[in-house]
């Protein structure tokens, strides 16, 4: 069921995100010590406001509301991704070139899965990074288990 509810917010949200000047980062639905939460992270290039915040999670309560997808409590929240913010796409690693990044790989790549390192470049589907140590190492987006930006 959460799978279900992820889906079809997450198409919402992508609809209606973009109109406000925002772009949709995530959506988690799952069960917590306090009951179940409905989590939206939105981003924008100029960052994010607790008036954007209100105004996405207005529309998400109308939504909703009509939908009736949720049938018990939840709570509902809607806020930026914060500074290590999940890369979740090649157009992610794109914007934040130049940023320190987590990448965890599925496959280890010179006996190392964790990769963290400088965004240098994207070129079509390929991700480089240069390490703290200086060398560069370039994978496959498609390589990727987790990324996120890292402080």
């Amino acid at each position: 069921m959460s799978e279900f509810v992820i889906e079809e917010i997450s198409k919402y949200a992508a609809s209606l995100l973009p109109t406000m000047g925002l772009e949709l980062v995530e959506v988690q639905f799952r069960r917590e010590g306090h009951g179940w939460v409905l989590r939206i992270f939105i981003d924008s290039e100029q960052g994010i406001t607790v008036d954007h915040c209100a105004d996405v999670s207005r529309e998400i309560s109308a939504y909703l509301d009509v939908e009736d997808l949720i049938d018990h409590q939840y709570n509902l929240e809607v806020s930026s991704p914060g500074l290590e913010r999940p890369l979740k796409s090649v157009a992610d690693f794109e914007r934040f070139s130049g940023q320190k990044a987590r990448v965890k790989l599925r496959e280890p790549l010179d006996g190392q899965k964790m990769q963290v390192g400088i965004i240098r470049q994207v070129i079509d589907n390929d991700i480089e990074l240069e390490l703290e140590d200086g060398k560069r190492v370039r994978f496959s987006f498609d390589s990727i288990n987790k990324a996120r930006l890292s402080l």
